[in-house]
């Protein structure tokens, strides 16, 4: 059975209903990407820190996956397919797909604050009196800036063996996240899904795009793939 990799961004949680964290100016819901997204954010306003990412959790509660979550699970059927995602909402879970790495990681769950390991589900808002484990403030399961990527030793590992890549939703300049494409062996077919892609048909080889949203342009992708949508 042929192996595909999928990578998604914020584009394919978008329809959904899910704002990127990134406004059009570079700040986050108002707020400097630092302030909100960096350990020395959380060190110098905790409470700011926790309450930007309950507002984020709170609202998953409020969405649903939408029809390319569905159509990624619909690869299943025919393909072994593996998803590596940017995003730290549970969509995909939601769509049932069942192999996911969450690059930088899950809103619902949380982590001590001094240890990587100490990590709990938690699905309510996180408070300055929320301790883990192991006694220390609980912080949200985010890989801020500044901090390593656990998981991309393993998505490495994933996306050599990937027979056929698929790219949705993302601009593919966060990094390392956006390395991970120059680990795919040579001529490995590349699908690029973006309604405003950052890539040009030269720009790899074997490289199709598709200038569409994610739920359309996955929809056409089944297709390209020869996979019933019925």
């Amino acid at each position: 059975m042929k192996k595909i990799v999928v990578l998604t961004g914020a584009g394919i949680s978008a329809e959904s209903g899910i704002n990127t964290f990134r406004d059009a100016d570079g700040l986050w819901e108002g707020h400097d990407i630092m302030e909100v997204a960096s350990p020395i954010g959380f060190r110098n306003n905790p409470a700011l820190v926790l309450d930007f990412y309950n507002q984020r959790r709170r609202q998953l509660f409020d969405v649903q996956p939408n029809p390319a979550h569905f159509n990624l699970k619909k690869l299943e059927e025919h393909f072994d397919v593996h998803i590596i995602t940017q995003n730290v909402d549970d969509l995909h879970e939601r769509a049932r797909s069942t192999n996911i790495i969450h690059l930088h990681g899950e809103l619902l769950k949380a982590k001590s604050s001094i240890a990587d390991d100490c990590i709990c589900e938690w699905t309510k808002d996180i408070t300055l009196n929320d301790k883990a484990e192991d006694g220390s403030q609980l912080r949200p399961y985010i890989v801020w800036f500044g901090e390593d990527v656990p998981m991309i030793p393993k998505a490495v590992e994933i996306v050599e063996q990937a027979d056929v890549l698929i790219i949705i939703g993302t601009s593919m300049q966060v990094y390392p996240a956006a390395s991970l494409i120059n680990f795919i062996k040579e001529n490995t077919p590349i699908y690029f899904i973006d309604p405003k892609p950052s890539v040009t048909k030269n720009a790899f080889n074997n490289l199709t795009i598709i200038k569409d949203v994610a739920s359309l342009g996955t929809r056409k992708l089944l297709e390209l793939l020869n996979v019933s949508n019925h």
